[in-house]
């Protein structure tokens, strides 16, 4: 059941963990009505495929052993409501600092087009929480981002297959790290949103076929 998806969660642990620390973090992949998420508590390197649950957008796990991530929920409201095909989730220092500031990340540099362009902080809720997964999807929904900060929290990325969620969560840290230090430094030019769309176009067409 949703064997390439749990595929998918298990081999992009890697990139997950360099943007995490700990067991922190949790991803998701989407197929019609269930998804594979990491499970809880359990440490990146230990995780297979078997390891992964699937989970209906009901809230029933149907696949795995393990409990599923105990953010979860969060991982169901933004598939109930946004046209997503992966969520990742980490608490990346960068990304994270901005949302202890309850500061957006500032699109700097056009990288965060991957994103949307600016990422927007939704509202502190404990984590794991029904509240936390409304206030994630509310404040992508509301600025028409794919990613978005969690006040005191971390960060949430999303995109159309685990590979794809994991790099806009690495382009969101990246970006942050600028924003952080151009904010300290006194400022920072933000680009603007025309310049960020012509980016989109160009990221539609980048890279080598075949």
């Amino acid at each position: 059941m949703l064997d390439a998806e749990r595929r998918a969660v298990a081999d992009e642990l890697d990139r997950l963990a360099a943007l995490t620390p700990g067991r922190t973090g949790n991803l998701s992949v989407r197929r019609g009505d269930r998804f594979a998420v990491t499970p809880s508590g359990v440490p990146y390197d230990e995780v297979g495929p078997g390891d992964v649950p699937v989970v209906t957008l009901e809230g029933e796990v149907v696949a795995g052993a393990l409990e599923p991530s105990s953010e979860t929920p969060m991982h169901r409201a933004i598939y109930d409501r946004l046209d997503v095909g992966a969520v990742a989730h980490t608490h990346s220092p960068w990304a994270t600092t901005l949302a202890v500031l309850g500061k957006p990340v500032r699109p700097v540099h056009y990288m965060l087009a991957l994103a949307g362009g600016e990422v927007p902080v939704a509202d502190y809720a404990t984590y794991g929480t029904e509240a936390l997964a409304a206030n994630a999807v509310d404040a992508m929904d509301g600025a028409d981002s794919r990613a978005c900060l969690l006040a005191n929290h971390g960060l949430v990325a999303t995109g159309p297959d685990a590979a794809g969620a994991v790099e806009a969560a690495e382009a969101v840290e990246a970006v942050a790290g600028l924003d952080c230090r151009a904010r300290a430094l006194g400022g920072g030019k933000v680009l603007p949103e025309e310049e960020l769309d012509r980016v989109t176009q160009r990221f539609a067409t980048y890279g080598q076929d075949g």
